[in-house]
């Protein structure tokens, strides 16, 4: 076994080191949280040494060829494999994002594989999601219609009304910004955090829904919305490029519109 260097202080602890196959001449070190909270034993941080050459180009390809391979055990989401699914969102090398978009060669020196920080943890690189989840079903996302359903046509949008909604539909809900918002970790049981806004603000600017107001008074709250403080980590983190952020500020200016 070969000790991993760790804070004095840290709960984790080091674990077991697998080693590459004999003459593997591309190998890089994985570095995975470990911990089965029903085990009752500490965390801990397994090394897995992979043949590169042997191995998908994505870090989900390594974690695949871990589980299949070498340690069944190591428990993780994953479904899609496309950036669709935001099944597999974890923290890789200190940011979080999807580890089926994350490319092993865009990470130099060892690949820390943590779960979404700030959240209870299932196993492994399992985050528990309920909360986010819970606060996502409170806004309601899905179309809120008071009128009647055309007979013979869809609910029919302009050019420019759908073109409001690019940037906010485009969420997979894979909770990356979310875990890595400050006002989050300090706030997580009032403030609806970045993922959740805005998916609210995807029906707020739907020119179909017809619960705007109703939406609004919702959201209009000292910690549901404006414990945003515009850190923008949730901007910079998500996988798909989207601004949380400018979303956030949007449903804010629809507040002050409601005033005026």
């Amino acid at each position: 076994m070969v000790e991993i260097a760790l804070p004095a202080n840290s709960r984790v602890q080091p674990g077991k080191t697998v080693a590459a196959p004999a003459g593997a001449t591309r190998v890089k070190r994985f570095n995975i949280y470990r911990y089965d909270p029903d085990s009752g034993a500490n965390p801990r941080l397994d090394t897995f040494e992979i043949d590169l050459d042997a191995c998908g180009p994505m870090v989900l390809d390594a974690l695949l060829k871990i589980k299949n391979e070498i340690d069944s055990t190591l428990t993780f989401r994953r479904s899609c494999r496309e950036g669709i699914c935001g099944s597999c969102a974890m923290n890789i090398g200190g940011a979080n994002t999807l580890a089926c978009l994350k490319p092993i060669a865009d990470i130099e020196g060892d690949v820390a594989i943590y779960p979404l920080p700030h959240m209870p943890v299932v196993k492994d690189l399992v985050a528990d999601l309920s909360v986010p989840y819970a606060q996502l079903a409170s806004v309601r996302p899905w179309m809120q219609t008071q009128s009647p359903t055309p007979p013979d046509s869809e609910r029919l949008q302009s050019p420019e009304e759908r073109e409001l909604l690019d940037g906010l539909w485009e969420c997979i809900l894979c909770f990356c910004c979310q875990t890595s918002c400050p006002s989050y970790w300090w706030n997580g049981d009032r403030y609806l955090g970045p993922a959740v806004l805005l998916q609210a603000a995807r029906w707020i600017f739907d020119s179909r829904d017809e619960m705007t107001g109703e939406r609004l008074d919702t959201l209009e709250d000292p910690f549901k919305l404006y414990r945003c403080h515009t850190i923008m980590n949730c901007t910079q983190t998500c996988p798909k490029g989207l601004n949380p952020a400018r979303a956030i500020g949007a449903i804010k200016g629809k507040l002050i519109e409601r005033r005026a």
